[in-house]
């Protein structure tokens, strides 16, 4: 691949778009294709309801279970599993990106992190009746590898695309990895409906589509190592440092002097907090409040998968005429009117929550394609994995604001229509904190050359 003189940025070169680039920008595609199984088939549709009922079952008559001293209703095991999972990733995944940056050997980090995931999801499979315990712990092991490895796949787009076009691959890669979930979603869908003629239990057609995630994830992960390469490290003095711990330091000491992309990061832990947990425990709303069977889930979050498609390529062309920043204010708007109408739809109503979730899909992919692009442009040279290290732990369920406030008013209250409700304040200061950033000053003050349209 050759490369242009910089556009984007001291210590950068623009990449020109030649066939070693092309199959590379193909490869990076193809990891959304391998990891979306997680967040659709184990994190969004199946694993949320599984847990929750092998919880209920080990619960006691007071319907709470017992965990290190604590009393845990086991309507909110799952949301706390989640919650924990992602405090751990607070330490585990900026120094991921420390370390992709000190050595630069992004492909080892991404192959590791990748196989240990695939390899705990798949062993979910044997997380039978009375395993809550150990279903919890493989996957918290699996969702803090997700986002070390998301850290390092998301760190490769300013290598890949110089920042015209940043907007366009995000948007793309965004809609393999729909595709990707949609098909085996599909497979699972047929398996669960399924089950009885076959001889299997629902709670073992389950299992089988927990640990065929975890293969797939494994399997395309190996097509995307093999296109991917490392790049000389640009930042002197992560060379120079001596461990991942020291270069952290740095970097986090350096990151005050960039005050307008931790003003962008705020606004994306509000905003993400929200949509993440829409996604994460979408489906426990709709068995437990809405009570819907697990087939209608599943056809929901595939239809889901289908629309974001041409949602994500649909708004990120709307990103190349009207700018990435308008477009994604535009979509939390939108996520607003989603929860209001969650709030009310009726119980049972299979063709209410098809329509809600046909939104769903329209802005999902959108929202977030665009936001890992946006954040692109406010990264110093040299810095992407540590930076994207901190934007990964409130992005594709590994929130845990969110999480956590669903589950106490939860608690609280014992209603999951007011616990769904309580997501609106998310994207509400979100949406103020993002208007109010001044865009195309922190792209300059970062060091880089803002797009023509931001």
């Amino acid at each position: 691949m050759t490369t242009a003189p910089s556009a984007a940025g001291a210590g950068t070169a623009v990449p020109v778009v030649d066939r070693a680039l092309r199959r590379e920008r193909f490869g990076w595609y193809s990891y959304d294709w391998a990891m979306s199984v997680f967040n659709t088939s184990v994190t969004t549709v199946f694993l949320g309801p599984y847990l929750t009922a092998i919880a209920e079952d080990a619960a006691g008559p007071d319907e709470r279970l017992s965990f290190l001293g604590l009393s845990i209703a086991a309507g909110s095991w799952f949301s706390y599993v989640l919650s924990a999972s992602v405090l751990l990733q607070v330490l585990v995944l900026p120094l991921t990106g420390a370390v992709a940056d000190r050595t630069g050997r992004k492909r080892e980090m991404l192959a590791g992190f990748a196989f240990l995931g695939a390899l705990a999801t798949t062993l979910l499979y044997f997380a039978g009746d009375g395993g809550w315990l150990l279903a919890a712990g493989l996957f918290v092991v699996a969702n803090i590898s997700f986002g070390a490895a998301t850290v390092v796949y998301y760190s490769w787009l300013p290598d890949l695309a110089w920042p015209d076009e940043r907007d366009a691959v995000s948007s793309r890669g965004w809609a393999f990895g729909y595709v990707g979930g949609a098909l085996l979603l599909a497979v699972h869908l047929g398996l669960v409906l399924s089950a009885d003629s076959l001889g299997l239990t629902t709670g073992e057609a389950v299992r089988i589509c927990l640990a065929t995630s975890g293969l797939w994830w494994g399997a395309f992960t190996v097509f995307t190592v093999s296109r991917l390469r490392n790049r000389p490290v640009r930042d002197v003095d992560a060379v120079r440092s001596r461990s991942g711990f020291r270069q952290l330091a740095t970097t986090l000491r350096e990151m005050r002097a960039f005050p307008l992309t931790l003003w962008f990061l705020g606004a994306y832990l509000l905003f993400n907090d929200g949509v993440q947990t829409v996604i994460s425990l979408s489906a426990t709303y709709a068995v437990e409040e809405l009570k819907l069977d697990q087939s209608v889930l599943t056809g929901a979050i595939l239809m889901v998968q289908v629309v974001a498609i041409a949602g994500a390529l649909g708004l990120g062309r709307l990103a190349g005429r009207y700018g990435a920043r308008r477009v994604v204010l535009g979509s939390l708007v939108a996520w607003i009117g989603v929860l209001v109408a969650a709030f009310f739809l009726q119980t049972g109503a299979v063709a209410q929550f098809y329509a809600l979730a046909a939104v769903i899909g329209v802005v999902q992919g959108g929202t977030q394609a665009l936001s890992r692009s946006l954040f692109s442009q406010l990264i110093p040279a040299g810095k992407e994995a540590e930076y994207y290290g901190f934007y990964e732990i409130s992005d594709r369920g590994t929130s845990w604001l969110g999480p956590l406030a669903f589950g106490l008013t939860f608690q609280l209250t014992g209603s999951y229509r007011l616990a769904i409700v309580s997501l609106v304040i998310f994207f509400v200061a979100g949406f103020v904190a993002l208007a109010m950033l001044p865009i195309r000053r922190a792209v300059v003050e970062a060091g880089n050359t803002p797009p023509e349209r931001l």
